[in-house]
This record gives C-alpha cells, sequence and structure tokens, in this order.
C-alpha cells in the first residue's frame, strides 16, 4: 500500500499529546494495515522556560494562579486520561522541565529508527512516573531504555547539538501558524488539531484506504 505521511506536533509535557498518541496507537493497532508512516516534530509550550526548568508550584502559580486555578484547568485532562486508560501522576512531579533537550532526544531516536519509543518513553516517563524529563541523566536512562547508546546520548546532551535545528523548527511550525498541540497533518494537506479520539482516526484511515484503491483502479 502507497504510504501516506502523518506529522505530529507534539511536546512531551503536553498531556492532550498524550492522550492523543494514545488514542491514535488504539486505532493504528485495530487497523494494522494503516497507510500512516508517522514522524514527530518539536513544538515547546513554554518555549521561554529556563532551561533548567522551574519548580512545578512556582509554574502553576504564574500560569493558572495557584492550585486551584490548576486543578480546574486540568479537570478535563484528568477525566479524558482516565477515559484512555492513562494514569497522570500530578501530585508526583515536583519540576516542570524545559522539553528543549527531550525534543533533541526524540530527533536522534529518529535517525536511529527509534522515535517512537523515544515519545512513548518521555510521555510515560513524565505523566506516570513523575520523572523530571529535563534531568539529563533522566533522559540517558530513557535512551537507554529503548536502545539507544547511553553514553553517546550523554555526550550529546552535554554540548549544544541540534539545539539551533530544534528552535527552528519549532519557529517554523509557529509562523506556518501552528499555535496548538497535538496538531497532525495528513499527507503535507490537512491539519487535525486536537487530541481525536480513535474513532475519528478510524474513518480517516478508511477514507484515505478507499481513496488509495480508487487511484489505483483508475490507472
Amino acid at each position: 500500500m502507497t504510504a501516506v505521511k502523518l506529522d505530529i506536533l507534539s511536546d512531551p509535557i503536553c498531556p492532550w499529546c498524550y492522550i492523543g498518541k494514545t488514542h491514535l496507537d488504539k486505532a493504528l493497532a485495530e487497523m494494522p494495515d494503516h497507510p500512516f508512516v508517522i514522524e514527530w516534530h518539536p513544538f515547546q509550550l513554554n518555549p521561554d522556560m529556563p532551561r533548567e526548568g522551574m519548580d512545578r508550584r512556582e509554574y502553576l502559580e504564574n500560569k493558572f494562579g495557584g492550585k486551584e486555578g490548576a486543578v480546574k484547568a486540568y479537570a478535563p485532562v484528568v477525566e479524558h486520561a482516565a477515559k484512555a486508560g492513562i494514569s497522570i501522576d500530578f501530585e508526583g512531579m515536583q519540576r516542570t522541565p524545559n522539553t528543549l533537550d527531550a525534543h533533541r532526544l526524540i530527533h536522534w531516536a529518529g535517525i536511529e529508527g527509534k522515535q517512537e519509543a523515544a515519545v512513548t518513553a518521555l510521555f510515560e516517563a513524565y505523566f506516570t512516573h513523575a520523572r523530571d524529563i529535563g534531568d539529563h541523566q533522566v533522559l540517558v536512562e530513557i535512551a537507554s531504555e529503548i536502545g539507544m547508546d547511553a553514553e553517546v546520548t550523554r555526550q550529546l546532551l552535554s554540548g549544544e547539538n541540534d539545539v539551533e535545528e530544534i528552535r527552528n523548527r519549532d519557529a517554523h511550525s509557529r509562523k506556518m501558524g501552528v499555535n496548538s498541540v497535538p496538531t497532525q497533518i495528513i499527507a503535507n494537506q490537512h491539519a487535525v488539531p486536537g487530541a481525536q479520539p480513535p474513532e475519528l482516526w478510524l474513518q480517516v484511515i478508511k477514507d484515505i484506504q478507499s481513496q488509495l484503491e480508487n487511484k489505483k483502479e483508475e490507472t
């Protein structure tokens, strides 16, 4: 079957991105003959976050005016995460990280054909296990867990390798009009914003398969 590119703009600390990926994965598992070739792209929810991250309580104070505002803002997240079968440990999170280095890891994992594993591992590390994915040691451990070379990853993280590339790709997406994630782009033509349910993805896959079949018959 003809491959169809599915580009996903995402941030590893975006709960809707995690929920969206879970929904998409469910649809793909139901339709293993799907045509998608998936690539993940960087988009930072907090591009101005200090490189060392920030105390989570301070972050919530700044963004939502405190815990009460955060609880209200995150209520739909908790509801949809539970429906998707995701456990999120908001109480356990001590820091809100800058995700630049996590995006670098996703980029390097992509070069090794391990991008999907990296994205999944980062989501699980942050949301399920409340690990600080801005911490280099945590990122090295995640790299090792998915079969990447720990020492090479450590050396790369210690320098500025691909920092400008990640920032430029993020900036390019914003110039193209992306202002929230997840944003999914099908065949470089159709943008699908937000964490869509599995049912929508199943319908999209069926529609694409039908179009590809029709093209095949025409030729």
